[in-house]
């Protein structure tokens, strides 16, 4: 018995421990160059996946995984700009889009027009749920409810990791710069 909650211990550890990976600098480079081609749906082996992602980016969007509750970086995040797909750049909610949930991950009440979202029916764990991809790479973001507190009804409960933020003006705009 001692052994099986060791073992247990261990393995938590080992889990908990993979929120801290960083991208190497060949990892970036190799996703600026997908972010750069938008538009197009991006088909890349899992391996390709795995230079390009850190071994956490690729747990929750490749394997399915799941954040730790309460613990996401964007879980408790306020500020104003665009949340897109950690794989690929691909554009899925603004920040006004955003509520406070209270579940442990972050939420939206919908997403950005122009289908950036496929929504396919999850039987796993003995549930029957709604599993959000980005549609553009296929990677898993999280799952939709039909129990949010706003006017939409809907609760899209995301991945920190498997989302980005690009924070509103951090572009600056030519013709700002024109005027300086």
């Amino acid at each position: 018995m001692h052994r099986v909650i060791l073992i247990v211990l261990v393995a938590f550890q080992l889990y908990s421990c993979t929120g801290n990976s960083q991208p190497t600098e060949k990892q970036k480079s190799a996703k600026a160059k997908i972010v750069s081609d938008t538009g197009k749906v991006i088909n890349r082996s899992e391996a390709e996946w795995k230079a390009v992602l850190t071994p956490e980016q690729y747990y929750i969007l490749r394997e399915k995984g799941t954040d730790r509750p309460f613990t996401g970086k964007y879980y408790l995040h306020k500020e104003k700009g665009m949340y897109t797909c950690a794989a690929c750049g691909n554009e899925l909610f603004t920040s006004d889009m955003k509520f406070e949930s209270e579940c442990g991950w972050p939420s939206f009440d919908k997403e950005i027009a122009g289908d950036k979202i496929k929504k396919v029916v999850d039987r796993s764990h003995g549930m029957v749920r709604t599993e959000i991809l980005c549609a553009r790479c296929g990677s898993h973001l999280g799952h939709l409810f039909d129990d949010g507190p706003t006017l939409t009804g809907q609760r899209y409960c995301v991945n920190s990791t498997s989302i980005d933020f690009k924070k509103e003006g951090k572009e600056e705009k030519p013709e700002a710069r024109s005027k300086q």
